[in-house]
């Protein structure tokens, strides 16, 4: 149900997004761009647990967020801000405080920092022919947990316990299919602007 004064955007096999800004995914989007600053003070002062709980609770809300607001119909306009916001908030911090402390190689931050620069880009063309953003996919969202967990377990993996000795293996197959799949999805990301560009033009012409 819509309230009044909620505007909102639909069309056949689309979900209503709307402009409502306190609702539950929202909250808990906000609450993971709290604990990114947590975080970042956790891996750089080598406090592994706090880092370690903070990013599995960030993965975990990243999760029920996108549930809840698709079994809802809570999807909003804010969230959809908020959530690849922290998405790639977290994965930065966690490239650089990874990287800072020689868990992973400076040449893996290049690779995934390079995507987000081609993204930006991107999204400054579209943004002149009047698209704010792109809708994120599974695709996307694939990537993204793989890289979250990747991460702590390549942190685990830095122990000498028989546990770290099977969660390095299983941290870098994580970190590449996530490298692969995030690549994947900015190349399906420019797909999406090509289409809104020519869109566009098509219109103007018209």
């Amino acid at each position: 149900m819509v309230r009044e004064g909620e505007q909102t955007t639909t069309s056949p096999g689309e979900r209503v997004v709307t402009d409502r800004v306190l609702t539950v995914p929202n909250v808990l989007s906000m609450l993971r761009l709290v604990g990114v600053p947590v975080f970042l003070w956790a891996i750089l002062a080598e406090h592994d647990v706090i880092a370690l709980v903070t990013l599995m609770l960030s993965g975990i809300s990243d999760y029920l967020d996108g549930k809840i607001a698709r079994h809802f119909g809570l999807v909003s306009r804010v969230g959809q801000m908020l959530d690849p916001l922290a998405d790639r908030l977290y994965i930065a911090t966690t490239l650089f405080g990874l990287a800072w402390r020689e868990v992973i190689p400076w040449w893996l931050v290049a690779v995934l920092v390079t995507r987000e620069v081609l993204l930006a880009v991107v999204l400054a063309v579209i943004k002149r022919y009047g698209q704010t953003g792109l809708p994120v996919h599974f695709v996307g969202k694939a990537a993204t947990f793989n890289l979250l967990y990747a991460f702590p377990l390549l942190l685990l993996g830095e122990g000498h316990s028989s546990f770290a000795e099977w969660a390095l293996p299983i941290g870098w197959a994580f970190a590449w299919w996530g490298t692969c799949l995030y690549w994947l999805a900015g190349v399906m990301y420019i797909v999406q602007a090509r289409q809104v560009v020519t869109s566009a033009r098509a219109a103007a012409v018209a």
